[in-house]
């Protein structure tokens, strides 16, 4: 695989890590990736074969998978044909429909802004480890996106959104900027294809998005149809995770915002559409709190990540948001008694 390749999936790995217990995600959201795939050429059932899975397990509308199945199916497809910004060629192949009822929740409002608040609201529908939000009191406002730092995440969403958003506005849409704090393959291509500029290596990942674009009207717009959904939606969010399970969603968040060394509780509380004190409370009825759940997150990504990866120990405590090297060694004696160098070591034959 090339470098780029590495890059696009290696978050795959730091998200499954986050959980001692294998993290799962819904089945649809699989089925989404491997018919955009299949869209560009891909043997799909070959690729899902090689994990022992087949094309009509994704189909149970009920069905979970493993998280790591998503990154594991991009990462095959890439080592039989490298495609550069296969993320926006995979949201090129994403029709909207494909995650029905988050897309319906944006499509039926009045207008681009209503839509975006929407997503941002729902998006947790799709159990997606970007967190979205909304600065409306920015000039332009900001669509901000909190990502994996290996950046295929943050690159699908921007792209399937601006994608999305245009085709409902009848090719009106466009983003004043498109910024990535990552590096993408093309970013020329994706500013040609997005209709804007791209900014990569910038702060965060994200829209800039003029208050002309954010009022224009969507075609679909429908109040009633909308209210439906809104219920329907409500009642899906509160069954992703059942009461006393708190600390999943703290664990999967953190997951995705180790990287940009933005692990404080506020950050958490906020993707997690509450508050720190509500999210304090409802983690010590668990017997948890959120500095514990952290150093969980952190333990075992680390563990998973000198196992199996070839990163640097520098490059992994970067990575797990530690801002020098010498606190994540700190940290790792005291989880295992050894140096990650020795730990590394003691792993591999």
């Amino acid at each position: 695989m090339t470098a780029s390749a590495n890059r696009l999936t290696a978050g795959a790995t730091v998200r499954a890590a986050a959980s001692s217990n294998v993290e799962t995600m819904p089945a649809s959201d699989v089925r989404a990736l491997a018919d955009a795939l299949a869209r560009l050429g891909y043997d799909v059932e070959a690729l899902l074969a090689a994990d022992g899975r087949r094309r009509p397990d994704l189909d149970d509308p009920d069905g979970r998978v493993p998280c790591e199945a998503y990154g594991a199916l991009v990462s095959r497809a890439q080592r039989e044909r490298f495609i550069p910004n296969l993320a926006l060629r995979l949201a090129l192949e994403t029709p909207i429909g494909a995650f029905p009822l988050l897309d319906y929740l944006v499509v039926t409002s009045d207008r681009v802004g209503d839509g975006i608040r929407q997503l941002a609201r729902y998006f947790r529908l799709v159990e997606s480890p970007v967190g979205l939000e909304v600065r409306e009191e920015a000039d332009p406002i900001e669509l901000r996106m909190t990502a994996p730092a290996e950046g295929f995440s943050a690159e699908f969403s921007a792209s399937l959104i601006v994608l999305h958003l245009r085709e409902e506005t009848n090719g009106l849409f466009a983003p004043a900027r498109v910024s990535f704090s990552h590096h993408p393959d093309d970013p020329g291509e994706l500013g040609r294809v997005l209709g804007c500029p791209i900014e990569p290596g910038a702060s965060w990942n994200g829209l800039r998005i003029t208050k002309e674009a954010w009022a224009l009207p969507l075609r679909r717009r429908d109040p009633v149809l909308r209210g439906v959904l809104e219920r329907q939606a409500d009642g899906a969010i509160a069954r992703i995770r059942p009461g006393g399970m708190v600390a999943d969603d703290v664990r999967r968040v953190l997951a995705s915002r180790l990287a940009r060394g933005d692990t404080r509780i506020a950050g958490t509380a906020r993707q997690l559409a509450t508050s720190p004190r509500t999210l304090q409370r409802r983690l010590a009825a668990e017997g948890l709190s959120h500095q514990e759940l952290l150093d969980a997150t952190r333990r075992e990504a680390a563990q998973r990540q000198l196992e199996d990866s070839t990163l640097s120990i520098n490059e992994l405590s970067y990575l797990l948001g530690y801002s020098e090297p010498a606190a994540f060694h700190r940290a790792f004696r005291r989880w295992f008694g050894v140096t990650p160098q020795a730990f590394r070591r003691g792993s591999r034959p």
